[in-house]
């Protein structure tokens, strides 16, 4: 094979980060070595989300600037982007050489064999389930915090959103291969299981006769010793069943952080989005939440500048945001991605108005999760250290329950070890401490 280096840059979402460790993998058992510099490798990889429209824009450019050192490279794009754009891409940019969607990427190798054939390769078929199956035999280890895929795809279709046109449907692995993979995990020193998925709260398990739901799956890799803590995401609000709602006051090694986007505190606006729920109803939620574990904090997304978003919208936002106090979240001002239906919508809205939102919304967030990092100094926090600072070895970093990071100065810790800090100082970032 000719290509015997590459380099894989990934856009966008921990799905696609997950999917590139996985390319890597795949990669690295057909004997390619991987580079730090897309301009020392013969394949360049491209891992795309398009979930926002500059990041497509990012894409072209960053090809633009491997074609200067091209030097008779491969460059692969592979992703959301690619099932989009399809075969577009290649008259788009014409040294792409493959196009691949998110739910083949594991025929990458064969692909690369097939270019002395066929120069320009191709395959955006959803075929999800053949991904998983030939996944579950790929496991190499990751870290003290470990990303697992348990469901891709989505049916919401949110009149904003891509996923269901690049992810597919909503497909869920069973439960026997995520076991499998939790397990090689483990072995390899992982600590901290992440479930992932489009809309990981709609995990369910059909391949067996006893069905499974997310609860089910949560509760049966606490009970693997090695495992310390769980946490799964990304959630949607109508999924948030009682049982799962429950599992966060009986299960401890299920963490007290959840990110459950809401994307607009403005009932007319989350119908506009087609979101499926209403203000009251995503407050009902929190709420169950809240009473079943008072300790539980809420991370989210809001989307600014949708279509027919007035003053008075936005600002009932504003008073979700500080009524449920949000303690980390994602914000971003509304970008139309082809083949949605507010694509089509009319939005009379200026830009200028929009970036003001924007801020207004980025500040009160920001005010918050200081507020909330404020309240631990002087207190001890249980943080599962993953790994030692390169810059700093002095410092140690970790998670706290909340999904805080932490940084630590200490000499007798080490990766994968639960500690109890010292916390000493933060911003509205990170927090700092001793051990």
């Amino acid at each position: 094979m000719k290509n015997s280096s590459f380099f894989v840059k990934s856009y966008g979402c921990q799905m696609n980060l997950y999917d590139s460790k996985k390319i890597v993998s795949i990669l690295q058992s057909r004997g390619f070595k991987q580079n730090t510099r897309p301009e020392d490798a013969d394949l360049v990889i491209f891992n795309t989300c398009n979930i926002r429209d500059k990041a497509a824009h990012k894409l072209y450019s960053d090809i633009g600037r491997v074609n200067k050192t091209k030097r008779d490279k491969t460059i692969a794009v592979v992703g959301c982007v690619a099932q989009a754009e399809n075969s577009e891409m290649f008259n788009k940019n014409s040294s792409i050489d493959i196009v691949l969607g998110p739910q083949s990427y594991h025929l990458l190798p064969q692909m690369l064999l097939d270019l002395e054939k066929n120069p320009k390769q191709i395959n955006t078929e959803f075929i999800v389930n053949e991904k998983f199956d030939y996944l579950s035999a790929q496991n190499k280890p990751q870290g003290i915090s470990s990303f697992v895929t348990i469901q891709e795809g989505c049916d919401k279709f949110c009149s904003f959103c891509v996923v269901p046109f690049t992810r597919g449907p909503e497909y869920s692995r069973p439960i026997k291969s995520i076991l499998q993979e939790v397990e090689s995990l483990t072995i390899n020193g992982a600590k901290e299981i992440v479930l992932l998925g489009q809309n990981v709260n709609a995990y369910e398990d059909l391949s067996s006769s006893k069905k499974s739901n997310i609860a089910d799956l949560i509760q049966t890799i606490s009970e693997n010793e090695k495992v310390e803590r769980i946490r799964y995401t990304t959630s949607h609000p109508i999924n948030m069943s009682d049982e799962l709602i429950k599992l966060h006051s009986t299960n401890e090694k299920l963490m007290p952080f959840l990110h459950l986007p809401v994307q607009s505190g403005s009932s007319r606006i989350l119908k506009k989005m087609n979101r499926k729920y209403d203000k009251d109803f995503y407050r009902r939620i929190i709420n169950k939440l809240k009473f079943v574990n008072p300790n539980i904090e809420i991370s989210s997304d809001f989307i600014v500048g949708y279509p027919g978003e007035t003053d008075r919208d936005f600002y009932e936002t504003i008073d979700l945001i500080e009524e449920l106090k949000f303690t980390q979240s994602f914000s971003f001002i509304f970008s139309p991605r082809p083949g949605t239906k507010s694509a089509t919508q009319n939005d009379k809205t200026p830009l200028s108005i929009k970036k003001e939102r924007l801020l207004i919304l980025q500040q009160k967030l920001k005010d918050i999760q200081f507020n909330f990092n404020k309240e631990f100094i002087g207190k001890k926090l249980k943080v599962l250290v993953e790994n030692q600072s390169s810059s700093n070895p002095a410092y140690y970093f970790g998670r706290s329950p909340f999904m805080q990071a932490v940084y630590i100065k200490a000499s007798n810790i080490k990766a994968g070890e639960l500690v109890n800090a010292n916390i000493s100082s933060c911003n509205h970032k990170n927090l700092y401490a001793s051990c």
